[in-house]
């Protein structure tokens, strides 16, 4: 019984490398066998860990909480949409080798790891893991200088990130003499000294560059865009969800007593994030770029929640946190299905007269635009409500400005996503879509439209997280 938290990291550790040995050994193509296995392992990893307990193991380095369990079940769901976004894709851009969903599953074991980390170094096994697993996987098209470049650029930036986060954990270690999250908790509850609090800084630092946070912001744009799109869609759910987690569970766990030292800094980084995603994205010509700036701009508000220092601050983030990652992989179902005489396009001008000959795939599109716009009554309006409620009981009232504004602002590029696909003239000869992009694109679409008819389940689930969380 003692083991069932860890079972999830087992299943998915032991078979990652299962898969792995019957991918060498096999002389058939495995890429989609492999895939499916891996979408399977993380289903099960998902219902294992819905149902384990709450747990302390291996002395204290692994917890495993409703939080952690929450993140977890984030992290497989963006995981498990984006393998499956891969399967027509990979085998149609040449690049459906069996590696890639292995490295998926390693990169995700990464992720639950630094999500249930109780100890800093812990946290840095996890990071680390997950950091090496995604290199690879944004340069998976070895064979295109777009792809390279990408896993070059995230590899360096990824590197110096590493680098100022293991920095911080030594000052923290040095000064606090302990890693341990719960120690690190009752030594700090009587204050620090200045080099804690700058080794806070550098750790604060590691983790802003995960999410993508202004200005950590450098990588994301050229990375997006690289990288093959299911990459992409990868990037841009589960480890934005793990990050955020481990964001979350840092600076109010073993740093939660010094809140008055990281408030401010916060506050900056929500604050310039969502400015500049929502200035940064109005001239971009590429889709992919233009859900870059649009990521930063969403943590930016998941930020406010963390700023706000509150247990419903934590709740609202999670909440934000839950219906991003469902709008960000079907909106990259509907990137995926541009494709025209069997090419992939990426220029926002190529939707032109995609709602005369797609109208289905044109709606779905522009649901998901109008949810990240924060039109309501799509779930992306409540995420932002919520968030915003909770900045101002906390007397945020600048930044929340600062997040209206931004919001206003943001419409105008997705609204204009919309209006290419209905109001300008262009060719209409869109692909077929495959059976595998259209069930995520309508699973997050439908999820998106429909969540102000069921809110109560999600909010309820990160209302019990975010109190086992703040204890």
């Amino acid at each position: 019984m003692i083991f069932s938290p860890l079972l999830p990291a087992l299943l998915l550790g032991i078979g990652g490398m299962v898969l792995l040995l019957a991918g060498v050994l096999t002389k058939r193509d495995s890429f989609t066998f492999c895939s499916l296995a891996a979408v399977a392992l993380l289903i099960v990893a998902a219902v294992a860990s819905a149902v384990a307990p709450d747990g302390v193991l291996f002395g204290g380095l692994l917890k495993t909480t409703l939080f952690t369990r929450f993140a977890d079940i984030l992290v497989y769901l963006g995981a498990a949409m984006a393998l499956v976004l891969s399967l027509d894709y990979n085998r149609r851009e040449n690049i459906a080798r069996f590696e890639y969903p292995i490295l998926v599953l390693f990169a995700v074991l990464g992720m639950i790891v630094m999500i249930s980390a109780n100890d800093l170094m812990t946290l840095y096994i996890g990071f680390e893991l997950q950091s090496l697993a995604l290199y690879i996987t944004a340069a998976i098209a070895r064979d295109s200088l777009r792809s390279t470049e990408a896993g070059l650029k995230y590899f360096v930036l990824g590197a110096l990130a590493s680098g100022l986060l293991i920095y911080g954990i030594s000052l923290v270690y040095g000064f606090a003499g302990t890693t341990n999250f719960v120690a690190l908790a009752n030594i700090l509850s009587s204050g620090a000294g200045y080099g804690t609090v700058i080794g806070i800084v550098f750790v604060l630092v590691g983790l802003a560059f995960k999410i993508s946070a202004a200005p950590f912001h450098m990588w994301t744009p050229d990375v997006y865009e690289g990288a093959p799109t299911p990459v992409t869609a990868l990037f841009g759910t589960a480890p934005k969800a793990a990050a955020m987690a481990l964001f979350l569970s840092v600076m109010l766990g073993p740093f939660g007593h010094l809140t008055a030292q990281w408030q401010s800094i916060i506050e900056i980084l929500s604050g310039i994030s969502m400015a500049l995603g929502a200035l940064a994205a109005i001239g971009q010509t590429n889709i992919k770029r233009l859900m870059a700036y649009s990521s930063i701009g969403h943590m930016g508000y998941a930020l406010l929640g963390l700023a706000a220092g509150t247990e419903a601050g934590l709740q609202a983030t999670l909440v934000y946190l839950a219906l991003y990652v469902v709008m960000s992989f079907a909106a990259f179902a509907c990137i995926i299905a541009m494709r025209r005489q069997g090419h992939a396009v990426e220029k926002i001008s190529d939707l032109a007269g995609l709602a005369t000959q797609r109208p289905g795939m044109a709606l779905a599109f522009a649901v998901i635009m109008w949810a990240m716009a924060g039109i309501p009554p799509l779930s992306g309006f409540f995420g932002k409500l919520y968030v915003f409620a909770a900045a101002l009981n906390a007397g945020l009232i600048p930044l929340v400005v600062i997040g209206v504004v931004s919001s206003i602002i943001g419409a105008f590029y997705y609204l204009r996503v919309i209006k290419v696909m209905y109001f300008d003239s262009g060719t209409p000869d869109f692909d077929a879509t495959p059976g595998s992009v259209r069930f995520v694109m309508w699973v997050g679409t439908a999820a998106t439209a429909l969540f102000v008819f069921l809110p109560g389940p999600l909010i309820s689930v990160a209302y019990a997280a975010a109190r086992a969380l703040m204890g």
